[in-house]
């Protein structure tokens, strides 16, 4: 117990007296310390005043050179703002030197504009007395002579105009001529066609004279039954073992005469069996359409089209126009377009496919609006062709302008097959009109003596009153007339117009340089 005390105390009294000694140990350092401290704030505060009084002087320093470089910079602006001040004087002086001269000037030219004044007075009096002793020696006034002056010139420009129309009408047309006439004759020499046909009825043999009571049948009701389901007129008259078959529309007149063809064969004639004929007949005719088609398409040689076209073009073989076939004219045209444009060396595919469909409007029936050229138009848009075959299309009739080879190829190939010999046919009432109003529209104008159309109304030859039309004169009456043949009448191919002016005594006589040779002068239209 008491080994334990004492261990107690002993270890007691020894920390007390270690934190004694701490506690002193420390008090020496922090008195250490301190005295640091003290040495190291006297010695910041001298260092401070140092620091101060160096400042102190580079200031100073620095308030010199400021102050010097400040006189030195005033010094420099003075003595430009004298120098400135030099230069505004001298352009002062050389202004007011300036503004003396330009009122000098001005003075002058006042001067001067006041004596033009006076010239032109003068002028002007001058100019009136010398017009008024004109008008007094000439006998005209000023308007009348100006008119007189207008008048002359026109006269002279219009012989002038002629005389250069004569000219390059003479130089264009043989030239034109050498070569259409070698290109058309090549072309036409290449191609064969037939001439034109009977285009409004058919006739159907019979094999006796017996079978037309059949046909009318009883009180007519086999023939009844054949008008309506056909939309044709047979007409049964005393025309030997003959049934005439009449209708505008070819396509109905072929289906009736194949109906009426294989009734005859079958011998059965009803109307029920009538019935059944005429939808066989139809069918078999729409398959004929569409092989026309194709054998058209074939010999046109100028690629693939669409199967809807391709039937068109097949019902065309069943359409005329003026008694030719449409189809063998299209046909025509395609074989005279691609010669043409061989030799031309243009695009030979695009002129066959225009000229094969050119007319394919016609195959429509009166139920689509619009030209045939229009309707072409449209089908061959519709139906993918390109655009150079739909411009060429649309302008064989010139529903637009042709701005292509190929669309000009078109138009005359058009017109050689339309106007070759034999490939329409035509009218005698409507050919007595025609020759008529082409007479009468030439005979109106002044001076004309007589007018007589040729060769079916393929040339005009017109008689010229020769104390009212000259040379010149008839040239222009040759275009003018050209041009409203053009305008105003329908006409197949060109019109040739020859203006005829007779020379005589009595013209020689009033005017020595008149021709004693008749004098042809020529216009073609379309």
């Amino acid at each position: 117990m008491f080994v334990v005390i004492g261990i107690v105390v002993g270890v007691l009294v020894g920390a007390a007296g270690a934190v004694i000694a701490l506690l002193a140990r420390s008090s020496s350092r922090l008195a250490a310390s301190k005295r640091r401290s003290e040495e190291l704030v006297s010695e910041g505060k001298r260092e401070a005043d140092s620091l101060r009084r160096e400042a102190e002087i580079a200031a100073r320093e620095d308030r010199v050179k400021l102050r010097i470089e400040l006189e030195e910079e005033v010094r420099e602006r003075r003595a430009r703002l004298g120098a400135l001040e030099e230069r505004v004087l001298a352009r002062q002086e050389e202004s007011e030197l300036k503004l003396s001269e330009l009122t000098r000037r001005e003075q002058g030219a006042s001067d001067r504009e006041t004596h033009l004044k006076q010239l032109q007075e003068d002028l002007k009096q001058a100019r009136a007395k010398q017009i008024g002793e004109a008008e007094r020696i000439s006998g005209l006034t000023v308007n009348e002579a100006k008119q007189h002056l207008l008048d002359r010139s026109e006269d002279l420009v219009k012989h002038e105009l002629a005389r250069r129309i004569r000219q390059l009408e003479e130089e264009a047309r043989t030239e034109a001529k050498r070569r259409a006439r070698n290109l058309v004759a090549d072309a036409l020499q290449r191609v064969a066609a037939s001439h034109a046909a009977e285009t409004t009825v058919s006739l159907v043999a019979l094999p006796s004279d017996d079978m037309k009571g059949r046909i009318i049948g009883r009180e007519g009701r086999n023939i009844r039954a054949l008008e309506h389901l056909t939309g044709v007129d047979f007409i049964i008259d005393d025309t030997p073992q003959a049934v005439v078959l009449s209708s505008f529309d070819p396509i109905r007149r072929e289906i009736a005469k194949l109906t009426l063809t294989k009734l005859i064969e079958d011998g059965r004639i009803h109307p029920s069996r009538i019935e059944e004929m005429y939808y066989l007949s139809k069918a078999d005719l729409e398959e004929t359409i569409v092989q026309a088609g194709e054998q058209a398409v074939f010999e046109a040689n100028c690629g693939e089209f669409h199967e809807e076209l391709v039937r068109i073009l097949g019902r065309l073989r069943f359409r005329t126009s003026y008694g030719q076939n449409v189809l063998r004219h299209s046909l025509e045209v395609v074989h005279l377009a691609g010669i043409m444009a061989t030799e031309l060396e243009a695009g030979v595919k695009t002129a066959k496919r225009a000229a094969l469909l050119h007319d394919i409007g016609k195959a429509m029936t009166h139920e689509v609006e619009g030209s045939h050229a229009l309707i072409s138009t449209q089908l061959a848009r519709r139906h993918g062709e390109s655009q150079g075959v739909v411009h060429a299309i649309e302008a064989h009739h010139y529903e637009v302008q042709p701005q292509t080879v190929e669309a000009v190829l078109v138009i005359a190939a058009d017109a050689i097959s339309a106007s070759r010999p034999g490939a329409r046919g035509e009218g005698l009432e409507h050919y007595i009109k025609r020759l008529a109003a082409l007479e009468e529209l030439a005979a109106q104008k002044k001076g004309v003596e007589k007018v007589y159309a040729l060769q079916a109304g393929r040339e005009i030859r017109v008689m010229v009153k020769p104390s009212e039309i000259d040379d010149d004169a008839a040239v222009l009456l040759s275009h003018e007339i050209a041009r409203e043949i053009e305008d105003q009448l329908e006409y197949p191919g060109q019109v040739k117009v020859t203006v005829i002016r007779e020379s005589r005594a009595v013209d020689i006589a009033r005017n020595a340089s008149a021709s004693l040779r008749p004098e042809e002068l020529r216009s073609s239209g379309r």
